[in-house]
């Protein structure tokens, strides 16, 4: 990979350079991140997510084309504990919709690798990526492979002796995934700078900024966790948990708890509030006043989502909106905090 970094990166400034184009394809490859997040909380919360049993990186893109492909899937299917335990007796078209969307989730993941290693290949052939920015493209590449890894990691984890997947593996591919996303937005700012200023050296993170995405993060990572054990349907109050201010929690075992997972993931948000207004206010002192409005908007709505989701027992609308504005609040702390990061 360091051969192929290199190559992807020209000692000296290359002329033919085109940072604004490359920045606008990074632009779309996190559109279709933030699109693969939807599907994903569709997949989700339609419990869709153990349908195909096995994981086949090229030959999976294609689904069942006649019956007995149909019920051949499905038999794999009626051997999980999932279906044994709480699907028993679904029909071969309540399977199809459940496998519908696995495998649309699946399909466009590979289209976004594609989305990104072709066009990235066409800039490097053409020696048109900016100086010190092949490795870095190369690093997002991998990680977007070693995503698809980690996304069957954590459906393995449900095919044997669980009805769902790991909480603690969910955290990990979303987490992943929004750090992609957040990398694709950062490097995609670096090089719109480059592209108005041909001196213009890459942001750094400043402790600040980068304070306020550690707790986002931690926000981010108990929110997977509240997901991955229906922590959600403990109490439909707020902001009380069954009329409690502290629920009657194991906090001993906290991380897999129900009502403990709850309770730090609804309180832990102002935390996240409180350090995106910090941001905010970073990023506007830089200069980018759009960046610190869409952090200001993405996080008031987030948390009124997040009371609207329990409030409602996690109906499908409000829970599915509060993922995205959730991958779309990770987008904008990123620019923010690239905007008040110290140039190198």
């Amino acid at each position: 990979m360091s051969t192929l970094a290199a190559s992807l990166s020209p000692p000296v400034a290359a002329p033919r350079a085109r940072p604004r184009a490359i920045a606008v394809w990074l632009y779309a490859v996190a559109a279709l991140i933030l699109l693969m997040v939807a599907v994903g909380g569709i997949t989700r919360l339609t419990e869709s997510g153990l349908s195909i049993t096995e994981w086949k990186p090229v030959s999976g893109a294609i689904p069942p084309l006649n019956a007995a492909d149909w019920q051949a899937e499905f038999t794999k299917y009626q051997a999980t504990p999932e279906y044994r335990e709480i699907n028993a007796g679904m029909s071969l078209s309540d399977f199809k919709f459940i496998y519908f969307w696995e495998w649309a989730h699946r399909l466009l993941g590979r289209l976004i690798g594609l989305a990104f290693a072709f066009p990235l290949l066409w800039f490097a052939v053409r020696g048109q990526i900016p100086a010190g920015y092949g490795p870095r493209l190369v690093a997002l590449l991998a990680l977007g492979g070693a995503q698809g890894a980690v996304g069957w990691w954590m459906v393995a984890s449900g095919l044997v002796d669980r009805t769902d997947v790991s909480h603690y593996r969910l955290a990990a591919h979303l987490c992943l995934a929004l750090f992609i996303l957040g990398g694709l937005v950062w490097t995609a700012r670096d090089l719109s700078a480059l592209a108005r200023d041909p001196a213009a050296k890459p942001s750094r993170l400043k402790p600040l900024p980068l304070l306020a995405l550690g707790v986002l993060a931690v926000q981010i990572m108990f929110g997977a966790f509240t997901a991955g054990l229906n922590a959600g349907l403990v109490t439909h109050e707020w902001p009380l948990m069954n009329g409690r201010v502290v629920p009657q929690a194991a906090w001993s075992d906290a991380l897999d708890d129900p009502f403990a997972i709850h309770f730090i993931h609804r309180w832990w948000a102002f935390a996240a509030f409180a350090a995106m207004m910090l941001l905010a206010r970073a990023a506007k002192r830089a200069g980018d006043r759009r960046a610190s409005i869409a952090i200001h908007v993405a996080v008031g709505i987030q948390i009124l989502l997040g009371i609207a989701t329990v409030m409602s027992g996690v109906r499908f609308e409000p829970a599915l909106t509060h993922q995205i504005v959730g991958a779309l609040l990770v987008a904008a702390a990123a620019a923010g905090a690239h905007a008040a990061g110290r140039r190198a």
